[in-house]
This record gives C-alpha cells, structure tokens and sequence, in this order.
C-alpha cells in the first residue's frame, strides 16, 4: 500500500495483518481523487472505518488540511499510528478509537469517506443519516458493486456512482432544496 500522489507521493503505509481489513485499492482511491480534484485542498477530511489510514492519509498528502482517523480494531489502530508518525503529520490528524456510528455524531468534516466492512451492510444507512444531520458537503461510500445504496440518505442525495470492478463508490451532497429532515 502505498500513496498515490500529493507531497507524500509513493511512500510506503504499513497495512493491519490478516483478513479482517480490507484496503482501498490504489486504483479506486486513484480514482476518487480524480474525481474529486481540488475539492480536497484546504478541507477537513474524515475517514471513518480507518483501517490503515490511507484514504485519509491520501487526502492528507493531497492538500487536506487536517484528517480525522476513525478505527475500532487495536491492531489497525497501532498501524494507523506508525503511518501518521512515519508520514510526521500527527498535528494534522486526529485519530479517534471506536464505532464510528457513534463518534461521527460529534465529528466537523467537509468530506467523509465511509467504508464499513462489506458484512455490514446497516452501517451504510446509520452513518450516512448522521451524516447528513452534519455541515458535511461531501460524503463517498465504497461498497460492493452487487450492493445499490439507497437514492438519499436524510438530506444527501447521490449524485455520481463510480464502478470498478467489484467495487464502487457512490458520491452523495446535501440537496439544495433539503430541509434537513
């Protein structure tokens, strides 16, 4: 694993061991920051189910101007925090331990990433609804390709959805017309 791009182009991450996380591939990360541009520059980015931090660490490296690091597991937890200290970026990342349903109700971000472990397919729904009760402007979920994500989720509403492979990422904004409810 490694970053793709940005002021820390081709730096090696260290990735959790075992089966248990299952890593962005650099291809689809690739192509969620092409497609977002210099939407990321200058943003709070959150990246809730963290794993080994780099779709954070990308966004990091690519003009975020902090990061918010979400992760239940001990192991990625201690792998997440080697990336922040290799990268030398701990002033601009916060790392939070626990279910990211719960922490996100409390988290400022102007772009979340949302990638639960595909066997859990609630999360998709609870954290895209809190979500959307949050100023976040942007929120991308990755999940299967097989798996089509609900239209709108309390005020977000999908906008882009992009396929590869078996995976895909569904791009969701507030709708200009939302009421919030």
């Amino acid at each position: 694993m490694r970053i793709i791009a940005g002021r820390f182009r081709s730096r090696v991450l260290k990735t959790p061991p075992g089966l248990a996380v299952r890593p962005t591939p650099d291809r689809l990360r690739e192509a969620m920051f092409n497609v977002l541009a210099g939407r990321v520059e200058g943003r709070t980015f959150l990246d809730a189910f963290a794993g080994s931090g780099a779709v954070g660490l990308e966004a990091l490296s690519r003009g975020a101007q902090h990061v918010i690091l979400m992760e239940k597991s001990p192991a990625a937890l201690q792998v997440i925090r080697d990336n922040v200290a290799a990268l030398g970026v701990a002033e601009d990342v916060t790392v939070l331990r626990g279910s990211a349903a719960r922490l996100v109700e409390g988290i400022t971000a102007e772009i979340a990433f949302v990638d639960p472990p595909y066997e859990q397919v609630n999360q998709y729904s609870v954290l895209l609804l809190a979500l959307s009760r949050t100023g976040c402007a942007l929120v991308i979920a990755q999940h299967p390709s097989r798996l089509t994500l609900e239209e709108a989720y309390g005020r977000l509403r999908r906008q882009r959805v992009l396929r590869q492979g078996d995976n895909s990422l569904s791009f969701y904004e507030p709708a200009e017309d939302s009421t919030g409810e």
